[in-house]
């Protein structure tokens, strides 16, 4: 499947100034104001050419925001992924290995398998495990509208609803199935759990509009649990559509083919041809079955496609 380049607006930048932190974890910064608050974490470049987050988390420290209470600890994830970015192929600096964003599950993470994304998520361990609520920043590989992305857990609706920004949510009933993301591992992803774990997908990776909408949703998410005020000028929020996860498909051959070209939000009808898999079918599985997240260059073993439904 062969598709246009992307659009560069905004491509990395050398983050080496950002190495030393001061919890003793490379890339990792804490700030404590010293009063009773919670703890947020903002997590950027979970994906390594998801450049938005980077964007955000470098307005954090340059800019000295900081904590008026709690604790606020901002984190650059996969900078290995991210510093083997080539613009020549924008979309393989993902990940060196494994997608660092499938493998918070105890088992993978107490497992023996080796790789770079391993490695730095058992250091991230214990950052996003102090963590009373998480922002991890994401993007696109299409040029989509902004969307949440969350399980299905009242806590996490209550904020992203009230937040507003972006209006689009993707709700989780029972987890991805292709792994365990970040805002899934351990009290994060459990129903009697507290604290709120949201994604955000800000728009295509590579488009100022990305960084933009990154940058204003991690300052929301800081201001919702009271560490700074909320910024000036906030936009209310708007009409919120919401869809559910019905099931996530993985490519199973390389004969992996989208019936037309999708972006993310096409709605098909039940039992609408979506993809074909070698001699597999993709079928809408309800009416109104709206894709979200279709791969832009299928690779065996990875996500395909979400369906969903709207809620």
């Amino acid at each position: 499947m062969t598709q246009n380049p992307p659009l560069f607006e905004v491509l990395p930048r050398d983050l080496s100034a950002y190495r030393q932190g001061n919890v003793g974890i490379d890339y990792v910064h804490r700030f404590e104001s010293g009063q009773p608050g919670p703890h947020v974490l903002i997590n950027a470049l979970t994906h390594g050419n998801e450049i938005c987050g980077m964007v955000a988390a470098t307005h954090l420290l340059d800019t000295g925001v900081r904590p008026r209470i709690g604790t606020l600890t901002v984190s650059f994830a996969n900078v290995a992924a991210y510093e083997s970015f080539d613009p020549a192929r924008p979309f393989e600096s993902r990940q060196l290995v494994h997608n660092l964003n499938r493998v918070w599950s105890v088992a993978e993470l107490d497992g023996s398998e080796q790789s770079p994304e391993l490695q730095r998520a058992r250091a991230l361990r214990p950052v996003v495990a102090a963590a009373d609520h998480i922002l991890d920043i994401h993007s696109t590989s299409q040029d989509v509208e902004p969307f949440w992305v969350y399980p299905a857990y009242a806590r996490n609706a209550s904020a992203a609803l009230a937040l507003g920004r972006p209006p689009v949510h993707l709700v989780m009933p029972n987890g991805l199935g292709s792994g365990t993301p970040l805002i899934q591992h351990g009290h994060h992803g459990q129903a009697d759990g507290e604290g709120v774990a949201l994604v955000v997908e800000c728009g295509q990776h590579f488009l100022q509009s990305a960084a933009d909408i990154a940058t204003a949703v991690a300052l929301d998410f800081i201001a919702h649990f009271g560490l700074i005020d909320a910024p000036a000028q906030r936009p209310a929020p708007g009409p919120q559509r919401r869809y559910e996860l019905m099931e996530t498909c993985m490519v199973r051959t390389p004969e992996f083919r989208f019936v037309r070209p999708v972006q993310g939000f096409e709605v098909f009808a039940k039992g609408e041809l979506i993809a074909t898999d070698g001699p597999h079918e993709i079928r809408a599985l309800c009416e109104d079955c709206t894709v979200l997240m279709p791969t832009r260059e299928p690779i065996v073993g990875r996500e395909a496609v979400y369906l969903t439904r709207p809620l």
